[in-house]
């Protein structure tokens, strides 16, 4: 199926997959209380009507990192397990399925990505270290980095600039310790403030493409393209499983209306995951 959105495809890089309820401090009680198999299709059905009537073609999928992991890293496989059965399910919808290494693990999450990368196919990892027990320039996530640069695993790095741990500068610390490798990240222009500071940890780390997700308007994201790039933003929405997620972003109506030239928007749209990704 493919769904295009005033004639441009659409490729989301940023589809939680997951509780929310878990990692965003919301009410459990609020979250549907069904059996797993019946909120899974609930779960699948809904994604896909916020997707389609949005004209969204496609997206790639990350587990929630609000998970409970009193198993350690065994809790942890059964979510790139998850994930990557999540994507095997719906391949032309989900191209691609991104997965999770913990710190806390140390050194055995070097195996786990060795078998996200060649048993499960995954196409990335995620760390949003606010959920993780640690700051962004942790050793242990600049080690994970380098590993995942060999394997050619992407770095998917959630950068909330208001949350200490995944301060803006250090997402440049983490950029600037694989500077041939690229890696995305997640949320940075989350507030007016971060979305300025973002031209400077551009300039600092050239190797970093940022989401559109949590902005509030993409007026300040088209100049940032204008400056460094379109081949610098990728669409995002943050998109939660149901019940929290219930729409797409308001930001893609405002990507396709922009003053930008189509080639740019088709950039941002879809081209620049697919390249960072391998999706081609």
């Amino acid at each position: 199926m493919n769904q295009l959105a005033a004639g441009f495809e659409v490729l989301d890089v940023h589809h939680h997959v997951g509780n929310a309820f878990r990692a965003l401090g919301g009410n459990l009680e609020s979250a549907p209380h069904l059996a797993a198999e019946d909120y899974a299709c609930s779960e699948i059905e809904s994604r896909l009507t916020i997707m389609d009537a949005a004209g969204v073609a496609q997206a790639l999928v990350i587990p929630g990192h609000g998970y409970e992991r009193a198993g350690g890293i065994a809790d942890t496989r059964r979510e790139n397990d998850a994930i990557a059965a999540y994507r095997d399910a719906m391949p032309d919808r989900f191209p691609g399925a991104i997965g999770i290494v913990e710190p806390r693990d140390g050194e055995a999450s070097f195996e786990e990505l060795d078998r996200c990368k060649n048993e499960l196919g995954l196409a990335g990892i995620s760390f949003h270290t606010r959920f993780q027990g640690v700051s962004l320039d942790s050793q242990w996530i600049l080690q994970y980095v380098a590993r995942m640069a060999e394997l050619g695993l992407v770095p998917v790095v959630h950068a909330m600039n208001e949350t200490p741990e995944e301060a803006l500068w250090k997402l440049a610390v983490v950029a600037r310790s694989i500077p041939e490798t690229q890696i995305l990240a997640l949320d940075a222009f989350g507030s007016y403030e971060a979305t300025r500071e973002c031209s400077f940890i551009a300039e600092v780390a050239p190797n970093i493409i940022f989401d559109t997700s949590l902005s509030y308007n993409f007026d300040f994201i088209e100049d940032f393209a204008r400056r460094f790039g379109s081949e610098r933003v990728a669409f995002g929405t943050d998109l939660y499983s149901t019940p929290v997620g219930r729409r797409i972003s308001h930001l893609l109506p405002q990507i396709i209306e922009s003053s930008l030239p189509d080639v740019d928007k088709q950039l941002i749209l879809a081209g620049n995951a697919r390249r960072l990704f391998g999706l081609d």
